[in-house]
């Protein structure tokens, strides 16, 4: 399978700290646009879609909008970027989504025949008319999924094991692509682990902001962006937790297994540089 690794929107600068050895970067969209050999393409969170450039403050709502500063660029789009590959909007057959948070799913509508996988516990609260998390309303926007796309939802009945992480298979799509449970930042929230024929990909959505959080030997902080982090969780012990396991999956696979997140634009600025030399 090749993988396309794609910035599906570019949001407010962070700066790192001096011991980082980093420059301020845009916080990324960072999504993945994976070719596989019969199943189509399949797209890894959508990001911003061309309904969130048309219409922001309906679909992205101010308090996002002022909190976040995304760049709006319609060239970063999915489905802008998926047929500057060559390929049609209705190639991308699967959608695995880490989680609903808006920056997640605006590009869904883009792709409406696609068949929309995520956790069942995701799509039950995300799903429900009200919540009782304070962010649910900022964060979870059903004009992203008002054309009432085809959820596939899976649970833990239906797994493995992942380097000692829980797994789920996912319906129509081969055994390389995988679900891994890691809430803390949503309910639901999940990662999804892609091999790309050389070794794994660990797509780890918002389970970390950064990846000073998880370096096992080289551990840096950003105040204020794990300040928005603390806000936006719904279960800290977990995603605590989580950052722990992801500590020492780095550590002891770190030759398999390649760990990044939704929004940590080092990480992209490397991967992106990889696809263009």
């Amino acid at each position: 399978m090749q993988v396309h690794h794609l910035n599906c929107g570019s949001m407010r600068e962070v700066n790192p700290p001096a011991e980082a050895g980093l420059t301020p970067a845009r916080v990324v969209n960072h999504c993945l646009l994976i070719e596989t050999d019969g199943a189509g393409l399949v797209l890894v969170d959508a990001g911003f879609g061309t309904a969130d450039i048309a219409r922001s403050e309906e679909t992205l709502g101010q308090t996002f909008l002022q909190r976040a500063e995304p760049v709006l660029d319609p060239s970063e789009i999915a489905v802008r970027q998926v047929e500057g590959l060559g390929y049609r909007a209705d190639d991308v057959r699967h959608i695995v989504l880490t989680h609903l948070d808006l920056d997640h799913t605006g590009g869904l509508v883009d792709f409406p025949d696609a068949t929309v996988h995520l956790h069942d516990a995701e799509y039950r609260v995300g799903m429900a008319a009200t919540s009782q998390h304070p962010e649910h309303a900022i964060r979870r926007r059903p004009a992203h999924w008002a054309h009432r796309p085809h959820w596939a939802t899976y649970s833990g009945q239906k797994g493995n094991s992942w380097f000692g992480f829980d797994a789920l298979e996912l319906d129509g799509l081969p055994e390389e692509i995988r679900l891994i449970p890691l809430a803390g930042h949503t309910e639901g929230h999940c990662a999804v682990a892609v091999h790309d024929g050389d070794k794994w990909l660990l797509h780890a959505g918002d389970a970390f902001y950064h990846h000073g959080e998880i370096d096992p030997e080289n551990r840096w902080s950003l105040p204020g962006w794990e300040a928005l982090e603390e806000l936006t969780e719904t279960d800290r012990p977990l995603r605590l937790g989580n950052h722990a396991r992801l500590r020492e999956l780095i550590r002891d696979h770190g030759d398999e297994v390649e760990v990044f997140s939704a929004h940590d634009p080092w990480p992209f600025e490397r991967y992106a540089a990889r696809i263009s030399m």
